[in-house]
Formats: structure tokens, sequence, C-alpha cells
């Protein structure tokens, strides 16, 4: 059952949020990487397809963090163009949408509504993959979520690897209810607007 929309927010607004690489879909494909932090957690969320390693780890360095600083790594799905490069952060917990890993343990649980800090916090949203889930910071600017929902701003409308359309148009309404802010699989973060694709 999903949550009501009113606790979808995390409880807090604290969280940092910094994009340590924008994706693009052509003629390159790369992952929106991000970089969150509040509190303990050091979290990036979906290391993947990147030019090198270096466009990643770079802007990391820049904000004064190494590697071994990451604790967390979020994956939104399962999809290698946001996972290839999960394990630059080797001392992280790696969270997706059924489980836990850290070294060699799986510890099995389900992301919904998993708060990882008072400021970040998990929620299930089925629609690009079966298997999607998105992030919800509460930063002092507001509510941003990173998700695969929307691979740029422009959508696409109607993504062609969704197994479910009418799931995703759901998953859709969740995070445009609460979100300010959106960074998407693929882009530029973006403000949803009434053109945004439902």
């Amino acid at each position: 059952m999903l949550r009501s929309m009113m606790t979808d927010a995390p409880a807090a607004r604290g969280a940092r949020v910094d994009v340590l690489l924008t994706g693009s879909l052509g003629p390159t494909v790369r992952s929106t990487c991000t970089l969150v932090r509040d509190g303990a957690l050091v979290a990036v969320i979906d290391p993947g397809l990147a030019p090198s390693q270096a466009a990643i780890l770079d802007p990391l360095a820049a904000l004064g963090l190494s590697p071994g600083d990451v604790n967390t790594v979020i994956l939104s799905h399962h999809h290698p163009d946001h996972t290839i490069n999960a394990a630059l952060f080797p001392d992280a917990a790696v969270h997706d949408h059924w489980a836990i890993y850290r070294g060699d343990d799986w510890q099995s649980r389900e992301c919904e509504g998993e708060d990882l800090s008072p400021s970040v916090r998990l929620i299930r949203t089925p629609g690009h993959s079966a298997a999607d889930m998105s992030t919800v910071i509460g930063s002092p600017d507001g509510v941003v979520v990173a998700t695969h929902l929307w691979w740029t701003a422009d959508g696409p409308a109607d993504d062609p690897y969704s197994p479910d359309r009418d799931e995703l148009r759901r998953s859709r309404e969740r995070v445009l209810a609460l979100a300010d802010l959106i960074i998407p699989g693929h882009g530029e973060p973006f403000r949803p607007a009434a053109s945004t694709p439902r």
C-alpha cells in the first residue's frame, strides 16, 4: 500500500544536494549521478555510465570528499547504465528496491518509506521498470526527488521500457504531488510544470 502523499516527504529539510554528473541520452548515454549529504549520511545516487570514473570522482573531490567518505549508494533501478560504477564506493551500503548490500551481506527489505536520515527517504515508484524507487530529499530549498520516472524534463511522455504505463502514471503523479525539483535519470534537474509528462 502506498503511503499518503503527506508522509512521502521526509520530516526534515536539512540535506544538501549536488549533481556530480548530469546525464545525457545522445550521442552518448550517461546517468545523472547525485550526491546527497545529511548529517552522517553521505550518499551517491546512480553511479552509472560515465565517460570515465573521474567524471564522478573529480566533482566529488572538488566537494572535499573521497570515495571512502561515501557510506551509501542508492540505485534507482537495476539497469546497468545506473549501476555500473557502484564499486567506486567499496565501503558503502548499497540500497535498491528490495535489499541493502554491504560486502557479502544481503539484508532483504522493502524500500518503501525507508528513512536513510531525517531528510532522506526512499519510496517505491515502479514505472520505468518494475524495480524502481525514488529518493525523496528534504533540502532547505524544498523537496528534491531523484528518480527515473522521467529520463529528462521532456519525458519521454510514454516510457518505451515501462512494463506498465498505468503504474508509471500513478508513480509520476505521486512524485509530482510533492516535488519542488526533480533530478531525472538522464538530464538536468527541472522544476515540475503543467507541461511535465504525466
